[in-house]
C-alpha cells in the first residue's frame, strides 16, 4: 500500500477552511454529482457547481461546444434550471456525497443577481460560499459584463451578500483593469477572488464560411489559456497583498495547479480537464501532495506567491 503525502494541504479563503486546494470549476462539471462516478467529490477541497441564474434560463442555440488545439470554445450562455429547482432537485444528491459545496449564481442586472442570492439564503450550510459570475462572455450583450467595471463589480459582489454566506468574485481575464477590479470586489466584500474565466473568441466553419458556434462568439479554456491566467494571478496578487485568489484556466495536472500556487494562488480550480478525464480534479490532488511530499514541502501554503520572490 502506498505511504500518503505528508504535506499539510489545507488551506483558506477568507473565513472558509478547505482540507485542500483543489476544486472543481463552475460550468464544467454540472451540478456537481454527476462527478460521483469518477471520483469522490468529498474528497475535493469544494464542489462548485455551474452557474445558477434566479430563474431557469435556456442559454444560447446549438452548436454550444467545439474543441480546439489546445482546450476548447463554448457558448453555452449559462443554461440552468434556476435557484430553487437546483436546490430542490441537484443539491441533495451532492450532498450526499459529503461534498463542501460552492454555488455560482449570475445575473444581467444587480437585482438579479440579488434575487439569487436571497433564495441561496436558507440553502443548508454545507454550501459553504457564493460565487459571484460577474465574468461570464457568453451573454448576448458583452459590454454588459460586470468584471469589466470596477463600480458595478462593486455592485453584484454588493448584491449578493443576501445570500447570507462568504462571497467569491469571479473575474474576467478580458479587461486590462482586472487588478482593480479584483480590488473593488474585496472592498466590497468578496473574501476571495476568481481569476479568472474564459478568454473571448471565435471558430469559423470554413466549409459553411461562418461562425461554428449558435452565439458565433464564445470563451476559450484549457491550456491555450493557462500562461494568460497564470499572468492574470501574479498580477492581481501584487494588488491585492492578501487577499486570497483562485487560480483557474488551464489546470489540467499538478505542475499546472503549482504554477498557479506559485503566482499567488491560494487555491485552484479545475475545468476543462475534466471532459477528456472526469477523474482530473482528484488525480490532480493525488499528484499535487506526492510533488510536495517528495520535495520537503511540509504545508501548501509554503509555495503560495513565492514567485514573487
Amino acid at each position: 500500500m502506498a505511504r500518503r503525502p505528508a504535506v499539510d494541504l489545507s488551506t483558506r479563503l477568507g473565513s472558509v477552511a478547505l482540507p485542500n486546494p483543489v476544486m472543481t470549476a463552475s460550468g464544467t462539471a454540472g451540478h456537481g454529482h454527476e462527478l460521483a462516478d469518477h471520483l469522490d467529490p468529498a474528497s475535493l477541497g469544494a464542489v462548485v457547481v455551474k452557474s445558477l441564474h434566479a430563474e431557469p434560463w435556456d442559454g444560447n442555440p446549438a452548436p454550444r461546444v467545439h474543441a480546439t488545439p489546445a482546450g476548447m470554445v463554448n457558448s453555452v450562455g449559462l443554461q440552468g434550471p434556476g435557484v430553487e429547482a437546483w436546490l430542490e432537485r441537484d443539491l441533495p444528491p451532492l450532498l450526499a456525497t459529503g461534498a463542501r459545496v460552492v454555488a455560482s449564481i449570475w445575473g444581467r442586472t444587480v437585482d438579479e443577481f440579488a434575487r439569487a442570492a436571497e433564495l441561496l439564503a436558507d440553502a443548508p450550510a454545507e454550501v459553504v460560499a457564493v460565487e459571484v459570475n460577474a465574468s461570464c462572455p457568453n451573454l448576448e450583450d458583452r459590454r454588459a459584463l460586470f468584471a469589466h467595471s470596477t463600480s458595478a463589480t462593486t455592485e453584484v459582489v454588493d448584491a449578493a451578500a443576501a445570500a447570507g454566506r462568504p462571497r467569491w468574485a469571479k473575474l474576467s481575464p478580458n479587461t486590462p483593469e482586472l487588478p482593480d477590479v479584483a480590488a473593488a470586489a474585496a472592498a466590497a466584500g468578496a473574501e476571495a477572488v476568481t481569476v479568472a474565466n474564459t478568454v473571448l473568441g471565435m471558430v469559423v466553419d470554413v466549409e459553411a464560411r461562418r461562425p461554428l458556434l449558435g452565439a458565433q462568439r464564445g470563451g476559450l479554456s484549457g491550456p491555450a489559456i493557462r500562461p494568460v491566467a497564470v499572468r492574470a494571478v501574479f498580477d492581481a496578487h501584487e494588488a491585492l497583498g492578501d487577499v486570497p485568489i483562485i487560480g483557474v484556466g488551464g489546470v489540467a495536472s499538478a505542475p499546472d495547479a503549482l504554477e498557479f500556487l506559485m503566482a499567488g494562488a491560494t487555491a485552484v480550480q479545475v475545468g476543462t480537464a475534466t471532459f477528456s478525464d472526469p477523474r482530473a480534479p482528484a488525480r490532480i490532488l493525488r499528484d499535487l501532495g506526492r510533488w510536495c511530499d517528495r520535495r520537503g514541502v511540509s504545508r501548501i501554503d509554503e509555495l503560495i506567491g513565492v514567485a514573487h520572490g
